[in-house]
């Protein structure tokens, strides 16, 4: 097999993406390069990073997008559901390179009244996003909505509640050991912070210990809720490759829900990244419920070339060949499924299964 490439790998993704949201009725969306710059001001903390290119236009002070989400909440009209996806460029500053970059950016969002089955359907979609970059992919899913139940039953301060929220990202047991040792919180519900903490696997893996936990009947009813989503995302295809992870926590002063983020074997950090975000929509002052999320398409750059079959024939054929000859032969093999590149240069950057000559 001849190794280069013709398309690369995240435009590859980008075409199967689209197909994969359009199949459940998510309509494109395309935004300008920039908005006013009060729009990122405003909610820096839910931005991948602070820093944001910004220009004068006309008195006003506008930026080029840093991220897409805020400019699809900004332009939803109350009341109004949409399930719409997106394909963008969007400019970030960049500290591997201490400089700002143009990335392309794929994601989808689902806004309106968001029940059971739309959470369903975004993670399964974002499961499906990850299985077309890779096979080996891992969808860590977990909900800000059970720790916080935990932490309001052990009546912590606000700055204890940021710590063990923080801590959860990093799986810092002590930290929250900590901050109930200064509060002289109630143990029961540090106990349970620890089982979440340290949770990770299948559902069927940690249903029991998680169910064993019985802290009341809105904290039940929660985790049933999820314990039960994630047993339903495991009975499709996704199956072991969907796993329950309360580390994942995102921003809870945006999210409110289900929040998840998706990794593949061979890169080290997240390559989708999502969650429910009606307070986002209510700091917006929006009046409707939204869940989508974002697949980093920079952080797959070159991802799994030597992998990717670009056609099936690469037909060669010389200045000499009839062109009915080749006309004949291209349309043949078309005509059996196969996906052919026709071309003069043997050498020529295009990953193949097999190759034919004609004279």
């Amino acid at each position: 097999m001849k190794e280069g490439f013709y398309l690369k790998t995240e435009e590859k993704v980008v075409f199967e993406l689209r197909e994969i949201y359009g199949k459940f009725g998510y309509l494109p969306y395309k935004m300008n390069k920039f908005e006013e710059y009060d729009l990122y001001s405003q909610n820096k903390d839910f931005l991948v990073s602070n820093n944001v290119i910004t220009f004068t236009d006309g008195g006003k002070l506008m930026a080029l997008k840093p991220d897409v989400t805020l400019s699809i909440i900004k332009n939803a009209k109350e009341g109004e559901s949409k399930k719409v996806y997106y394909n963008e460029n969007v400019y970030r500053y960049s500290k591997n390179t201490e400089s700002f970059k143009e990335i392309m950016q794929a994601g989808l969002e689902c806004i309106g009244d968001i029940d059971e089955y739309s959470v369903f359907e975004v993670l399964y979609l974002a499961g499906l996003s990850l299985n077309a970059i890779s096979s080996d992919f891992t969808l860590a899913v977990s909900d800000v909505k059970i720790i916080n139940d935990v932490i309001k039953m052990a009546e912590l301060s606000e700055k204890g509640k940021k710590i063990v929220q923080s801590a959860f990202s990093s799986k810092n047991i002590d930290d929250i050991i900590s901050v109930f040792e200064k509060e002289n919180a109630d143990k029961k519900y540090l106990n349970a912070l620890i089982e979440l903490c340290s949770t990770f696997g299948e559902a069927d893996t940690v249903k029991s210990k998680l169910l064993s936990l019985d802290l009341g009947s809105e904290f039940n009813a929660d985790l049933n809720a999820f314990i039960s989503l994630i047993e339903g995302l495991n009975a499709t295809e996704l199956g072991s490759n969907v796993k329950i992870d309360f580390s994942v926590i995102n921003d809870a002063e945006y999210y409110n829900g289900t929040v998840f983020s998706g990794y593949v074997s061979g890169i080290a950090t997240a390559v989708l990244s999502g969650g429910r975000y009606d307070n986002l929509m209510k700091r917006m002052n929006k009046n409707s419920g939204a869940i989508g999320f974002a697949v980093y398409l920079d952080q797959i750059v070159n991802f799994g070339e030597k992998n990717v079959l670009e056609v099936d024939v690469l037909l060669v054929y010389n200045s000499k060949t009839c062109l009915s000859t080749v006309k004949k032969e291209v349309l043949s093999l078309v005509s059996k499924g196969k996906k052919v590149f026709a071309t003069t240069d043997k050498n020529c950057q295009v990953r193949y299964r097999e190759i034919k000559e004609v004279k």
